[in-house]
């Protein structure tokens, strides 16, 4: 097949961790480039959205429609969707038909190829549920008319990958691991700065057209290995690490969940796909691509200079789902098929908003939420128990915010900048929950700052939820609202006070949709 013409090229899934720095290096190759994702709101937040040669589109993989319209008119495909996500009942029967669609419509669209980027597949007839669906959706891909690059990789290291970050939290905070066998279990990581360049690069090399080829690292490494690795570079004392036998892989991914900011529904298939080696078999891309490859030390090393700068580009929680509850438009009973309750406190500041719209953006990660963080800390602990994200996802940024950002235990919906911060819950909870922060200025110059907490029960156990935590609200919006005011400097001219009556209106942002 000739060279790709210079066409626009279309990147699924450019809100996740790798599609959202594909797009900025294939724009900076001259390509013109259709960025894709489930909300188009959250796309228009990154960087990239303001390049000239940067188109943004919004399309649902479970709906071909919708996929052959941004489809048209592209000349290549990239395919870095996946469904394994917190909450997902059976990712691999999604991630099907996802790839099914895309297929149907990139043959529809006239596209040329296709480039998928999936994992490694082990000789073991006994592979995890995880390395079948990525397999599964390469065959997909591949089984069309139209000719399917795909790149296989094992482990990826990078500042932000659930990989580095499941290194990172259990090598800083266990001194003395107890593990199952499976962290002597040999894998070839690779940096996501050389994933990079094999997915760039197929653009370029009219010879991967149709082909499938592993890409690693220099090295092949066991988990115990990167371990200490990461305890070297980190400055960390020497940890104690001890397999044994008895600890199944299921127990593991409890206790990685609980020490770890990966949520269990997502470290169960990452765990159990460690019992198998997945090392390359295939080094044919070093020939048609050579470069430098980035062992893993360097990899580590990188990695961690990014989080001590907090420059960390994308993240893995980036790909969350970004689902604005059809309720908060707004409470209305009648619609949204039930009782809507609110919470909302008021307090007037002297002076302008800027300071205390710092603060308010500032919220969460190692900042803290300003008052009660015990009590933000155990219902944390708590929802990591019973498999939820807990706190610990922190924020990508300690003083930046997008929509769409993962915010501890919360997911951004709307910043509408010195104006409101809306946060959606995405603990587990027996409910929606919504917590709004808005600004608005006086005539007289003064700042007024509500905050307001939404929430719509499913059942009984969720008309109890409230009414259990309702107490806490006062001591915990009242101490958040007298220290936001503190820490910008402003004093306080009335309150704070709760709001009687109606919930003060929910404007809820434009796009609908999820990321």
């Amino acid at each position: 097949m000739s060279e790709l013409k210079k066409g626009i090229i279309c990147v699924l899934g450019a809100t996740g961790y790798v599609g959202g720095r594909l797009v900025p290096q294939l724009l900076e190759k001259g390509w013109t480039v259709r960025a894709v994702g489930r909300s188009s709101a959250k796309l228009r937040n990154r960087p990239y959205s303001f390049h000239e040669n940067c188109e943004i589109a919004e399309a649902d993989l479970f709906n071909r429609e919708s996929l052959e319209n941004v489809l048209e008119g592209c000349c290549c495909v990239y395919y870095l969707v996946h469904s394994m996500q917190p909450g997902s009942s059976d990712f691999a029967e999604k991630d099907r038909l996802a790839a099914q669609n895309t297929v149907l419509a990139a043959e529809q669209a006239g596209v040329e190829r296709l480039i998928y980027l999936g994992g490694i597949i082990p000789d073991d007839p006994n592979i995890s549920h995880h390395l079948k669906s990525r397999a599964e959706v390469g065959e997909i891909l591949s089984s069309g008319s139209i000719p399917c690059t795909v790149l296989r990789a094992a482990v990826i290291l990078g500042s932000g990958s659930a990989s580095f970050e499941i290194l990172r939290y259990l090598v800083d905070r266990l001194p003395v691991m107890i593990t199952p066998h499976w962290v002597r279990t040999e894998s070839q990581p690779i940096s996501i700065r050389d994933v990079l360049f094999y997915l760039t690069g197929c653009l370029d090399h009219p010879e991967t057209v149709g082909e499938n080829y592993d890409i690693g690292g220099p090295y092949i490494e066991t988990y115990e290995r990167l371990f200490r690795i990461y305890q070297q570079e980190a400055g960390l004392r020497k940890r104690l690490i001890i397999p044994v036998p008895f600890i199944s892989p299921r127990l593991s991914s409890y206790w990685l969940g609980l020490v770890s900011p990966v949520p269990v529904s997502l470290a169960t298939p990452l765990v159990l796909g460690l019992r198998n080696r997945v090392v390359c078999k295939d080094f044919r891309i070093r020939q048609i691509m050579p470069c430098e490859l980035t062992d893993c030390r360097t990899a580590i090393r990188r990695a961690l200079n990014k989080v001590q700068q907090e420059v960390v580009d994308t993240c893995w929680s980036d790909a969350g789902t970004l689902d604005t509850p059809e309720w908060a438009t707004c409470g209305d009973a009648g619609y949204s098929g039930g009782t809507v309750y609110h919470s909302a406190y008021r307090i007037k500041l002297q002076g302008s908003s800027a300071r205390l719209w710092e603060k308010i953006v500032s919220i969460g990660g190692d900042e803290g939420w300003y008052c009660c963080d015990s009590l933000w800390s155990l219902r944390g602990w708590l929802d990591k128990l019973v498999g939820g994200v807990g706190l610990r996802r922190g924020r990508r940024s300690p003083d930046e915010i997008k929509i769409g950002d993962a915010l501890d235990f919360w997911r951004v919906l709307d910043v509408q900048q010195g104006e409101r911060l809306l946060l959606l819950a995405e603990m587990k909870l027996p409910g929606e929950a919504l917590l709004e922060f808005s600004l608005e200025n006086t005539l007289a110059g003064d700042t007024e700052l509500t905050m307001t907490a939404r929430f719509l029960p499913r059942g009984l156990g969720g008309i109890f939820y409230w009414w259990a935590v309702y107490p806490l609200h006062s001591v915990v919006f009242k101490g958040m609202a007298r220290s936001l005011a503190e820490r910008s400097g402003s004093r306080i001219m009335e309150g704070p006070e709760l709001l009687k009556g109606p919930a003060p209106r929910c404007r809820i942002p434009g796009t609908k949709g999820r990321a």
